[in-house]
């Protein structure tokens, strides 16, 4: 059985929108102990979502890989 990790996403810089390289995540707003709800976001169709907990704007970049993001402070990995 193949084993996948989905990729976390964080803004601690607290900024209005981070281009990421997925489509499909967590979001837990910044990290511990000031994170939200750790909330799972699937763009699906769409290349951007808004966090429902922290309004953050996440635009879906395809240069990205997977895991990471723009600016790169707000990825970390599971």
């Amino acid at each position: 059985m193949a084993v996948t990790s989905i990729p976390q996403f964080h803004n601690d810089p607290g900024v209005e929108t981070i281009q990421i390289g997925a489509k499909t995540f967590e979001c837990i707003g910044a990290t511990a102990p000031f994170d939200h709800p750790h909330v799972y976001l699937d763009m699906s169709t769409d290349n951007e979502i808004v966090c429902p907990y922290c309004s953050t704007h996440y635009v879906f970049d395809a240069a990205l890989d997977g895991s990471s993001a723009n600016p790169s402070a707000c990825g970390m990995h599971k």
